[in-house]
């Protein structure tokens, strides 16, 4: 149960981000719009904090009580579910937490990524989870938390691929016997009428080299969707698009993974509309 606090209340309430580098991340404006749309008395601080300083970091915000908690970010995220008094089962599973929350005196902790991701899917392309077969591209850390997501929503082939296979392999071991690990060459075979398509990685980006993938084998109805969003239409998404399929970019990932934190410190659950989503996209372009 969240509690909810008058907007008129005394005390301001704070939340943060932490991790660094930290001056790029976008967390702020989209928590400091949801304030502003309640009429909350809060704030929302992106602080830089490097790897020594991290532990001396999580006892201040247990013992001083200045923050009610906040989201976690690079390198951080592995050591905030090991530091925290009580992570959920889903931080649990993942080994990484990015959502912090004071409770009866302990920091509880918990992993809103995979939420992030499955939410940004409902709210673009509604019905995506209707399919047997995805296959996900990359096992690095970003994977994991999909990985758990969609074998959640009860999707029955999870293929991992991915250059290192031993690192796909580690990944299937953890998320169960519905997740199966290939080295890159099994690609086009495992694509084959798959109704989901991630890519966790950098590949086609700028300097990151390319990797031409032929869609035309997935299920007619599949969507590609990429959790990179700058660009927000990655060469993946371009090359699927142009194959004639749905895609769906990762902006709506970061905008999605950030509303269980903000209810929980602040009491209200906020909406991801087209407006924040417009906001976020006007700064990324002044920002290109």
């Amino acid at each position: 149960m969240v509690d909810h606090y008058p907007a008129d209340s005394r005390e301001t309430l704070r939340a943060f981000v932490i991790g660094t580098p930290i001056r790029h991340s976008r967390s702020p404006m989209i928590h400091s719009h949801w304030l502003k749309a309640f009429g909350i008395d809060g704030d929302y601080a992106a602080i830089e904090i490097l790897e020594p300083d991290f532990e001396r970091f999580m006892a201040a915000l247990k013992n001083e009580g200045r923050y009610r908690g906040g989201n976690v970010t690079i390198p951080h995220k592995e050591r905030a579910f090991k530091l925290a008094d009580r992570p959920d089962a889903l931080a649990e599973e993942l080994g990484a937490a990015n959502t912090l929350w004071l409770e009866d005196g302990l920091v509880k902790a918990t992993n809103t990524d995979g939420y992030g991701f499955t939410a940004n899917l409902d709210q673009r392309h509604p019905g995506w989870d209707r399919v047997s077969r995805a296959v996900v591209l990359g096992a690095g850390g970003a994977s994991r938390a999909i990985i758990q997501s969609v074998r959640d929503r009860g999707i029955g082939e999870i293929h991992v691929v991915n250059r290192t296979v031993a690192r796909a392999q580690e990944l299937a071991d953890r998320f169960g016997i519905r997740v199966h690990a290939h080295p890159i060459e099994a690609l086009p075979e495992v694509m084959a009428q798959a109704g989901l398509f991630v890519n966790t990685t950098s590949l086609g980006m700028e300097g990151e080299g390319r990797l031409d993938i032929d869609f035309s084998v997935m299920a007619p109805q599949a969507v590609v969707t990429d959790i990179v969003y700058v660009p927000l239409e990655t060469p993946i998404l371009a090359e699927a698009r142009q194959q004639g399929f749905a895609t769906v970019d990762g902006l709506g990932m970061l905008l999605h993974q950030a509303v269980p934190g903000f209810e929980r410190w602040f009491g209200r659950r906020p909406e991801v509309d087209e407006t924040l989503r417009d906001l976020i996209v006007r700064d990324m372009e002044h920002h290109a």
